[in-house]
């Protein structure tokens, strides 16, 4: 699977990206390992994410939501709720 995922910052800033592997890329960001924008804005929490089959489709939605406004983004994170299992 890919994923493209929203990450909530520090500091309530919004950080969007794909990877294949959501809890790993989680956790290196708050590792410290992921990003250079969420290294000095950590801890960062998940707060979105969608499942595409293939990277293409999970890197076009990760560039569609970056050209999205903040407000835009509050509204795709709002009742939304990620369980870890």
């Amino acid at each position: 699977m890919n994923y493209t995922y929203i990450l909530r910052c520090r500091d309530g800033s919004l950080y969007t990206g794909w990877t294949t592997d959501i809890e790993k890329r989680v956790r290196m960001h708050n590792e410290g390992k992921g990003a250079k924008y969420t290294r000095s804005r950590r801890p960062v929490k998940l707060v979105y994410y969608e499942t595409f089959g293939t990277k293409e489709e999970a890197m076009s939605r990760e560039n569609a939501i970056k050209r999205l406004n903040k407000k835009e983004k509050e509204n795709l994170t709002k009742g939304w709720s990620y369980v870890s299992e």
